[in-house]
């Protein structure tokens, strides 16, 4: 991987800080990676069991971090690589974090060991007391950009940007639209100049150090609303104090880390920044019009720094290929939230891709146990109400209660009918999960993956996690290309139209008279497994009739 602008090297620092720093960070080198080729699709039938880290908030580890990385801090802003990352699978992809005001480049701290699974993760550390104009950052990103899009023209590269890395990010993709970028935004500030902040700069210039309310601003940033995160998981069922103590414990470590905090971003440092955010945010916003880069903004609904929430209905609205998604108990330090995960948004959002166009086969990465029990459990209200029972048939024709008679090796085709709003398939894939550990790709219908303009059907987000458990456009490219795979494949032949169906149709099949499907699965030597489900429609007639008796 080639290395553009200045990076941690063992002359930027002394001995005594290179020993301090060698189980955080690992310089990037001048050096060529060789890159293995791109497979065509790879065979996922099967949850992969991958360790699993206990998401929790990751201000602890980054103040513990920050302050061995500005200890002994100097020299032009530079890239480095979190060791936490692990060494860079082959053919990875580039991303370039670009971090907010506070430049220490550590705002991922929480993501690096996931992230390190699927990207080769650069970080731009921009030191303390730096004082490099923004366009020299920009330039320093554009550089960066432009040898690895040299390197390999092909593949889209990453830019990560927070706040006003998020301002550096647009910044880059307005000045190159002809390399394929993909920008993913947390509260970028080109809102700085609606924001209240703006109008402080004059009188925070004026205090004295002794009353500079820098850190008790940071406090108020950080989390959102801690009563309210209380309150949140006391409602999931946590123990009181279970519920208080990731919230107080964030709490705890911002009061006995007030120094780091200080040495992090200190009166002077604090007010250049916001001086400078006027330029990046007018710079990024009078450029909008040239960005063509795929756009992915993340918004918090407490951030009381920014106007995040208005800006990023502002831009999706901008700019012509962004989506849009909104998190409203967070603050402004979004990824260092433990309710956060960004490689599951990423999954979710079908925002990775190693190609120009996200390929939902060999682009699909298995959700991890851990994403899959959080999806169970966000639907076991659903699950507890509907108890779905099911009975499968074994080879020797014995019906058994559960899912073993569901063949194990791919490919397999699971055919069925649709109930009311199906509402079955939330039940069909967590349970070949839980009891079979198998992966089930569910053909869909198209407007589960693009944003409509208007109408009443869900917003697109609303089917995030059906991405997350691997989902496909219900096309015969696509259908193709997961027999080829060996995939298990569910189908629903009757589609929207069964889905949604009349009253006076309960248990009508929409099948078209001619199926396709079954040609393909002949050709790959699928194993096809036909299933009926019912209870459903019945249910819904059931609530019908006590709501006309009630309201009699």
């Amino acid at each position: 991987m080639i290395a553009a602008g200045a990076c941690f090297s063992p002359i930027s620092f002394s001995p005594i800080l290179r020993k301090q720093l060698s189980h955080v960070f690992k310089p990037k080198s001048c050096s060529i990676m060789s890159i293995a080729p791109a497979c065509f699709a790879m065979s996922v039938n099967f949850v992969p069991a991958m360790d699993e880290k206990h998401r929790q908030s990751g201000w602890k580890e980054y103040l513990q971090q920050a302050k061995d990385l500005i200890e002994a801090d100097g020299g032009p802003p530079r890239w480095f690589s979190p060791l936490d990352c692990g060494s860079p699978p082959n053919n990875s992809l580039l991303m370039l974090f670009l971090p907010g005001i506070d430049g220490v480049g550590l705002g991922l701290v929480s993501h690096h060991h996931k992230l390190g699974r699927l990207f080769d993760l650069w970080c731009l550390h921009i030191p303390v007391a730096d004082r490099t104009p923004f366009t020299d950052l920009v330039k320093l990103v554009e550089t960066t950009v432009r040898l690895e899009h040299q390197r390999s023209p092909n593949r889209p590269i990453y830019l990560l940007g927070e706040s006003l890395g998020g301002c550096l990010a647009l910044a880059v993709a307005a000045r190159n639209p002809n390399i394929d970028l993909v920008l993913i935004l947390a509260n970028p500030a080109t809102s700085f100049g609606r924001s209240q902040v703006q109008l402080l700069t004059s009188l925070l210039d004026a205090l004295p150090a002794t009353h500079f309310p820098a850190l008790p601003n940071i406090l108020s940033l950080s989390a959102g609303d801690i009563l309210r995160m209380v309150f949140d998981n006391a409602v999931k069922g946590l123990p009181l104090l279970n519920a208080a103590r990731e919230p107080l414990g964030d709490f705890n470590t911002f009061a006995s880390s007030l120094p780091v905090l200080a040495d992090i971003l200190p009166k002077e440092t604090f007010l250049w920044k916001l001086k400078m955010l006027k330029s990046p945010s007018a710079y990024a916003d009078s450029r909008l019009y040239a960005i063509k880069a795929q756009t992915l903004i993340l918004c918090s609904g407490k951030d009381q720094l920014l106007p995040s929430q208005q800006e990023g209905e502002r831009l999706r609205h901008l700019l012509p290929n962004c989506e849009l998604r909104k998190f409203d108990d967070s603050g402004h330090f979004l990824f260092l939230e433990g309710s956060l995960d960004l490689v599951t948004i990423i999954k979710g959002t079908s925002y990775y891709r190693r190609g120009k166009y996200h390929d939902y086969a060999s682009d699909f990465i298995p959700p991890t146990r851990d994403e899959v029990n959080k999806i169970i459990e966000s639907y076991s209200l659903f699950n507890f109400i509907t108890s779905s029972v099911m009975l499968s048939t074994l080879e020797d024709g014995k019906i058994v209660k559960g899912l073993a008679g569901i063949p194990s090796e791919g490919p397999v085709l699971l055919v069925g009918n649709h109930m009311l709003l199906a509402l079955d398939k939330v039940s069909l894939l967590t349970r070949t999960y839980t009891e079979r550990d198998i992966i089930v790709r569910g053909m869909a219908h198209p407007f589960m993956f693009r944003r409509l303009k208007s109408g009443r059907l869900p917003k697109v987000s609303f089917f995030d996690w059906l991405r997350v458990m691997g989902i496909v456009p219900v096309t015969a490219a696509n259908l193709f290309k997961l027999f080829s795979s060996k995939s298990h494949v569910l189908l629903f032949p009757g589609g929207f139209r069964e889905a949604f169906h009349r009253k006076g149709e309960e248990y009508k099949l929409f099948w078209p008279e001619q199926s396709e499907f079954v040609r393909m699965a002949a050709r790959f030597g699928a194993k096809i497994v036909p299933f009926g489900s019912v209870g459903e429609d019945d249910l819904g007639q059931l609530y019908g009739l006590l709501h006309t008796e009630v309201d009699g």
